[in-house]
């Protein structure tokens, strides 16, 4: 019998041995060895909002809107819930009657394609803006691992551009635009989160807002914007995304109902409205990203859209009070959070630490006067009973590796209380030593 392997790694993908596709998964094998470790390392929704979910209840919600509203008879209206369903999506018209109302963004339902959560939205634009590998993507850099994974899925090239407190920094997005045009090439697109970015917690101020969407109109680039954390805002204190501000059509606005619904519901969207010129004439881009959908997902799952449809009718058909009550609790997790920073990571502890403090979102960062490399990880789990993040796995360079992410999202304000305690334990020991 041939014990030899049936297929070598150098002859798969490339994708497959890029360390950015195994970030996730090394957190979660740690997570895995040390399940009684106060965990600041996910990202996820806290468990108690789908509590009390009735899918059922929500599903007869939306058959009510098909029915009432689109004109079905029940048994049509039915059917749509088990049929494959429109690869651009049912849910368009409340999706983007949300989007007008809560956030200012004027698109007509044929402007959105419902996706397989926001990750299939990355891959769906990516695809569809880039033709060949001698255009770039530029990346604020610390970068969600997604956007990243997704361009290496498809052979897109990336180069990173700094982010700091105050977002993505658009003069070096300027000079990675001359850089690229000295080398023959040209930056095709550029993804960025405005509002508490994952993994940096940056927020851009509104004249960065527009100074961004100013140079992508004179650099021929797009804005491939994603919206995941805005709804953590203050009510009084939100700023229009890119989108809203968008005049010219440059922005893809990407969203999830992962953190304002369920994540269990895989529901995302792209509102992509820019104008595709065909010899026959004109339809919008989320047609043609429907169109690259049909090879990848077919579709995403009715019953999935119907509940999301569902909570948003609960809802008035508001994304704001869906919702409220969930980023009222992230951001008393987050004031907990650096509150306690404050309180057990001053005194007496090793200089070169510092953390900074977001206004919204999941995350805050701290920076450590050691690299926050995976041995320390290791050590942090298996002899002080806490992880985290290490920023090293969001950067395309050096800048995250003394670096690490805290995520409030998923604990109870004891558990944060205690693994920041825990967390200076490791410190004074391990960084002192």
């Amino acid at each position: 019998m041939n014990d030899a392997p049936d297929l070598y790694a150098a002859d798969l993908h490339g994708s497959l041995r890029d360390p950015v596709l195994g970030a996730i998964s090394f957190l979660n094998e740690v997570m895995d060895r040390h399940p009684d470790a106060i965990s600041f390392a996910p990202g996820a929704p806290h468990p108690d909002f789908v509590q009390g979910l009735d899918p059922h209840a929500l599903t007869e919600r939306f058959l009510t809107h098909l029915r009432t509203v689109r004109g079905l008879d029940p048994a049509r209206a039915e059917r749509t819930l088990y049929a494959y369903g429109p690869a651009q999506g049912l849910i368009n018209d409340l999706v983007t009657e949300a989007l007008r109302t809560d956030q200012g963004i004027d698109a007509a339902p044929d402007d959105v394609v419902i996706t397989v959560g926001a990750q299939e939205a990355m891959l769906l634009t990516l695809r569809a803006l880039y033709r060949d590998t001698s255009d770039l993507l530029a990346v604020a850099d610390p970068c969600y691992p997604g956007i990243v994974g997704a361009a290496r899925l498809l052979d897109i090239p990336v180069t990173d551009v700094r982010e700091g407190p105050s977002g993505l920094d658009a003069g070096h997005l300027a000079a990675r635009c001359r850089q690229a045009r000295a080398e023959g090439r040209r930056i095709r697109a550029c993804y960025v989160a405005p509002d508490f970015s994952n993994p940096g917690g940056a927020r851009m101020p509104l004249a960065a807002r527009h100074a961004l969407l100013d140079l992508a109109e004179r650099e021929d680039l797009f804005l491939v914007e994603d919206n995941t954390y805005a709804f953590t805002a203050a009510e009084d204190e939100a700023l229009p995304g890119l989108k809203a501000l968008d005049t010219r059509r440059r922005v893809v606005h990407l969203g999830t109902f992962a953190k304002v619904g369920f994540p269990g519901a895989r529901v995302g969207y792209a509102v992509a409205d820019q104008r595709v010129g065909h010899s026959t004439g004109e339809r919008s881009l989320a047609r043609e990203l429907a169109e690259l959908k049909t090879m990848v997902t077919i579709n995403t799952p009715p019953l999935s859209q119907a509940v999301v449809g569902g909570l948003l009718l609960e809802h008035g058909g508001s994304l704001r009070a869906l919702a409220r009550r969930k980023a009222a609790r992230y951001r008393a997790n987050l004031a907990r959070l650096t509150d306690a920073l404050d309180r057990h990571l001053t005194d007496g502890m090793p200089p070169g630490i510092s953390w900074h403090r977001p206004a919204g979102g999941f995350f805050v960062r701290v920076e450590l006067p050691v690299p926050a490399d995976d041995a320390l990880l290791e050590v942090s789990a298996s002899r002080y009973g806490v992880l985290w993040a290490p920023m090293r796995q969001f950067s395309l360079t050096d800048r995250g590796d003394r670096q690490i992410r805290l995520s409030c999202s998923y604990l109870e304000p004891d558990r944060i209380e205690t693994g920041v305690r825990r967390l200076a334990a490791l410190l004074t020991q391990e960084a002192a030593g």
